[in-house]
Formats: C-alpha cells, structure tokens, sequence
C-alpha cells in the first residue's frame, strides 16, 4: 500500500500548491507580459502553465533551460521573505477587475460565475464561490490550501524539471502553452532521493533496455504505436501467456478465439460507438457494409455467450481470449510500449448470477494478488471508479439505480474480502463500476496495470439470458477483468521493474556456453544443443571473439547463467559457471546445472 500518512500528504500538498504560485510570482515579474492559466499540484510536484507571446520570429516563445535557472533563483529569494498567503473571496466583478489582462483567468472566472466549474475547469456541482490567495505582490485565482507564509517552503527542497507544451484546457483546438514542471519535497533529503530515483527511472526507462534486449522495436513505415515484437519479445509473450494460460485453467475459464474485425452493428449494439469513437479508427466500406477494426473484445466474447442457451446450473460462465485490439490514442500520448495503438488484452469476461457475484469479483482480485506475488509487486492500490450523476447518458449509460446498486455490490465484495481500496467519482466505465489497480514498479513508479469492471448494461443489450431454477429467462451479470494488463503494458512495466534482469522462466535466453578457444566450438554447441532439448533456452557463442568479451556481450544481453567450457571442463563434462548476478561456480557438473535450471523455470522462482 502507499507509504505515508494523512498529514504528511495534505503538508506536502500545501507545499507544492504554495510553491507552484511562487513560481508564478517569479515568472511574471521576470516576463511581465506573460499570460498565466492554472498551476495545481500532482503527485511529485507541480506546474504552472504559461502563454509567453510571440517571438521576434513571430514563433510562440518558449522557456529555456537558463531561464528555468533564473525562475528558480528568483523563488527562493520570494521564500526567504516570509510572505504570509492571504485568502479572500470575491464577487465575479471584483475578480474581472483583478485579472483584467489575464484572458485564461477570465475564462475561468466565466466558469466559477456560471457555477458548478472549479478554477482549473472541472465540473464540481458546487455553488459558485471565486476566491483568491495572495502572497507578497501576486494573487491567484484559488482554492487553496496554502502553507500560512512562504517561508514554510523549504528552500533547498523544490527544483524546476522541465518544461513542455500542453494545450489550454488539454484541447488541442485551444491555444498551446508553456508548462513548466517542478518538484517539491518536505526537506533537502526527500528531494534528493526523489532525483536519485528519477535518474534509476532513466536507466531503466523499458524504450532504452527494450532495444538494448532485443525485445521490440518501432518503425515509422509501419506506424507509430504500433510495435514489432522481435525475437526475445515473442518469447517473453509466449511465457506470459503460458502463464495466464495455466491460472486460467486452474480457475475454470474457458479460451475463445474471436476476429479483429467487425461490422458497425455490433459496436452500435454494444454501445462502444456513442461513447467510444473517438478511440477507435475509422471505419472501411466493402459491399455496402461498414466494418471497424475491434478497439475490444468483449462484444465478441458476449456473442459466444449468447450462442448457447445456458441454464442457471452452467453459470459461471468465464470466457478467456489474448485478443488482439487497436484503439487510435492520440501521438502525443503515446509512449513506448505503454501506451500504443496495437494491443494483445489478457481479457477475460465472466457471466454469473448476482448470487454469484461477490465470490466471482473475489476470485479475480486474488488472482492479481497471486500475480502480484509472482511478480515481487509489494506496493499496489486497489481504486474503485465511480460514476457521477452528471454524466448518465452522456459518460455512463443512464441508469442510477443499477449504478447505485453495482458499485454497493464491488464495495461490500472488497469489505467483506478484507481488501483496502479507495474511491475516486467519475471515473467508472460507461456501463458499470470498476477496480483500476495502481502498482509500483521496484524503484517506486507508479502504473496503472489492470483492470476489474461490473457491466449491468451490456448483457441486457445483448439480450444474454440464462434459465433459473424455476424456469424463467434471467440477464446475467458480467464481470471484465485484465489481470496481465496486455503484453505491451506488462512487459514495458517488467522491464522497468526488473531493469532486464527478469527471473530465469521468463528469459528470452536462459544460458549461453561460451568456450574458451575455438577448439571448444563443439563442445560447447553440443551443451547447447543438450539444453535445449530439456526446454532450456539455450545458444553457444561460436563467434571470433576472445572469451572476456563473449562474456561481457552475454552479461549486457542479462543472460542468467554463462557456461565457459576449456580443456578441463570437456574432459570431465562440467563447466565453469558465471551468473549474472556476478557469482561464480568452478567445476560445476553440466548434468547438475541443468537440473537446477529446469527447476528454476518450472517453478518460476524468484533467485538464480
């Protein structure tokens, strides 16, 4: 679960609210015609967007990395100064007035008048109340809260990161701005071990061992977020589906297979279309008929379901499918291969009865649990997503009792289950509520791994009926789940998490025989050939360089275990071991090693 308390999260709340205005302050006062629109807190920090005008070029200026340098000094001689943050509400007329030459704040303030709309633009339903925080010279359209006065920002504990563009109100038809990230931490030490973990996250950023491995690649013919899995990368798929495969079929799924195609119909029927289309790709026309590529496989998989009549005696009912999707994400949000327009869905969909429900919901949680063990994962949130009244039929299809009474249905099976979760409003599915799962990776990074969904609204479309024991026709339930994320997502995440040093099972190359000089080749391919045909991925580096550098190559490609055959270890059939761990074994007998390898792999441990 997350680390830290209450308290320590609303402090470093305020301190990075209150720094992100400071930041404001600095940059006005060193760019006085500079355009200022909102400027919130997140998870590690904060940023300010800025509209800084036009270029002598006529190009819309943009920071650079000395004035992030200038912006900074500038704030910490704000904070010396002890500004107290001062609240105040005012009326629509006053806070015009105040922000006269500020187009992005007006715009805000139309919202907060109109009422319902919070100053950074989001619905709140809320009565209209327009307040501001001021601090030495600058004042701020806000909510707050605050520190009480700047000097309870520590000073050598925020840093300015970077600064990159975003549109107005994450509309791409609004003007573009300047968004300046920063960091901030409750003391020197927090911030520094912060940076460290930010320099981990880049040596194991999964876009740079992804290549370095040999696992994927991209190519602009192909297109963008689209990714070719190469060698190492089909093996590594083909032991996560080996594995999904297994857990499966100990919980009594069944596989399915399903097109990657399909006509409108069914999408309309589904009712992905109306709320969905802006993620899927275009449609193609042959013969009259409208087909879209499928962006996801559950109508498909209620289809089966459908094409059989079903008693209440054959429910559950869990259908399984490594379904190939493709939804349009937008280029800028595209990102390695954690977020792609090409996907392969550890996707499952179980239809039960209400009875059913809580024990099936259940299953799948402790499924991840199993998955998470496997996977060393000892850090994760279990969010349940929640609709918003505002949102039936638009967001979420329009039915708030069904609503109300799913999301009691997933918050008593967690209570009852003694599993911690936490609530977030409108964030639900468009037809039911759902369980995101939020992990960190080894080094603290956050993911958003899979998924967990109730779905009251697509069975009654489908009309999927099952018999009850008394004979009428009833709709089942249907519970959505994605345990393993999809490959694309789960491997960029286990390369981060491992840094490429993955446990032996899941090695796209498990040993490499490196012999000595070249009078060895034969034996050492030979090895090579003996541990393959026990199922151990296995190859002999038979090429022209010396025996150190064949290791090296061997250590930078992470292979677990390096066999280095001479004279000695042909005559008496052992090898000298070389982990990768850095651990070495003289005169190990060949026949030993294997065993222990096979042992590894079959049960997926954990240690060489």
């Amino acid at each position: 679960m997350q680390n830290g308390n209450a308290s320590d999260q609303d402090k470093l709340y305020r301190i990075r609210h209150s720094t992100a205005h400071v930041m404001a302050q600095a940059v006005l006062e060193i760019y006085p015609e500079a355009k200022i629109a909102i400027g919130p807190p997140i998870d590690t920090g904060f940023y300010y967007d800025f509209d800084l005008g036009a270029a002598d070029d006529g190009r819309p200026r943009t920071f650079t990395p000395d004035d992030l340098e200038r912006i900074e000094a500038r704030m910490r001689e704000i904070i010396k100064g002890n500004h107290r943050f001062a609240y105040r509400e005012v009326s629509a007329d006053e806070a015009r007035a105040l922000f006269v030459d500020q187009p992005y704040k007006l715009e805000l303030i139309a919202g907060l008048a109109a009422g319902g709309v919070d100053e950074y633009g989001n619905e709140t339903g809320a009565a209209p109340v327009i307040s501001t925080y001021r601090h030495d010279t600058f004042e701020d359209l806000c909510r707050g809260p605050h520190v009480e006065h700047t000097g309870q920002i520590p000073g050598n504990a925020f840093k300015l990161m970077s600064v990159a563009g975003a549109y107005w109100r994450g509309d791409e038809h609004n003007p573009m701005l300047q968004r300046i990230y920063g960091t901030a931490w409750a003391n020197k030490q927090q911030l520094f071990e912060h940076l460290q973990m930010l320099e981990e996250a880049k040596r194991r950023d999964h876009r740079k061992i992804g290549r370095q491995l040999e696992i994927f690649t991209f190519d602009d013919e192909v297109g963008p977020g689209l990714p070719l899995w190469l060698p190492n990368g089909g093996t590594m798929i083909e032991e996560l589906e080996r594995l999904a495969k297994e857990v499966e079929a100990e919980a009594g799924y069944a596989r399915v297979r399903t097109p990657h195609l399909s006509k409108e119909d069914l999408f309309l029927r589904s009712g992905h279309l109306p709320y969905y289309a802006e993620s899927m790709y275009p449609p193609m026309e042959m013969e009259g008929v409208r087909y879209y590529i499928k962006p996801m496989n559950c109508p498909f998989h209620h289809k089966i379901f459908g094409a059989t009549q079903r008693s209440y005696r054959d429910l559950p009912v869990r259908l399984a499918e490594y379904g190939t999707c493709y939804r349009f994400e937008k280029s800028g949000e595209l990102f390695g291969t954690m977020r792609v327009r090409s996907m392969q869905m550890n996707d499952a969909h179980i239809y039960c009865t209400e009875a059913q429900f809580e024990q099936e919901f259940m299953a799948v949680v402790a499924m991840y649990r199993r998955y998470f063990d496997l996977f060393d994962i000892d850090k994760f949130v279990m969010r349940l997503s929640t609709h918003h009244p505002k949102g039936l039929g638009k967001k979420y299809v329009d039915n708030e009792r069904l609503w109300l009474e799913t999301e009691d249905m997933v918050r008593r099976a967690m209570v009852n289950g003694g599993v911690p979760f936490v609530e977030v409003a409108d964030e639900a599915a468009f037809y039911g509520p759902k369980i995101d799962v939020q992990i960190w990776s080894a080094i603290g990074r956050e993911f958003t791994l899979a998924t967990n969904q109730v779905d009251f609204a697509q069975p009654e479309r489908f009309a999927l009926t099952y018999v009850d024991e008394h004979g009428e026709a009833r709709t089942p339930l249907c519970i959505h789940r994605a345990p393993l994320s999809t490959h694309e997502r789960m491997i960029g995440f286990l390369i981060e998490h491992y840094a490429g040093r993955f446990p032996v099972w899941l090695c796209p190359e498990q040993a490499r025989v490196i012999p000595i000089t070249d009078d060895h080749n034969g034996h050492a391919a030979s090895l090579a050939r003996q541990l393959a045909a026990e199922g151990v991925r296995a190859t002999a580096d038979l090429g022209a360089d010396r025996m150190n550098a064949k290791i090296r190559t061997a250590q930078l490609m992470q292979v677990p275990y390096m066999l280095v055959v001479g004279d000695r270890e042909v005559a008496e059939n052992t090898v000298s071991l070389r982990r990768r761990d850095g651990s070495r074994a003289n005169d190990v007998p060949f026949g030993a090693l294997l065993a222990t390898i096979k042992d590894k792999v079959a049960s997926r441990a954990k240690d060489l």
